[in-house]
């Protein structure tokens, strides 16, 4: 669970370092931030545990709605640039799936 989440908190730095900082601001915006720690306790009470499948194949939709699609937003956003940024840890989780 501990990879799951920190792939989670590299898709959304991605994301807010592309779309929401100024060049040269290294933290997490506010919003970025409550995104983050909301995914993380979604995966702390994910019932399927190591278990986990992909937040796209699976059964349960633990993340309200609002969340939903802002955590959407970072995926399709970050998803394609995890490749160019994080090949390994992209590679890992792929095959892990």
């Amino acid at each position: 669970m501990e990879k799951e989440k920190a792939i989670v908190r590299l898709m959304i730095e991605i994301y807010c370092r592309d779309l929401h900082h100024e060049r040269g601001q290294e933290a997490l915006c506010a919003e970025c931030r409550e995104l983050l720690e909301y995914a993380h306790q979604r995966l702390d009470k994910c019932p399927f545990g190591n278990e986990k499948p992909k937040c796209s194949g699976c059964t349960v939709h633990c993340y309200q709605p609002g969340m939903r699609g802002r955590i959407k937003s970072v995926m399709s956003y970050a998803g394609p640039r995890m490749a160019f940024r994080h090949p390994v840890m992209t590679l890992m989780h792929q095959l892990k799936k």
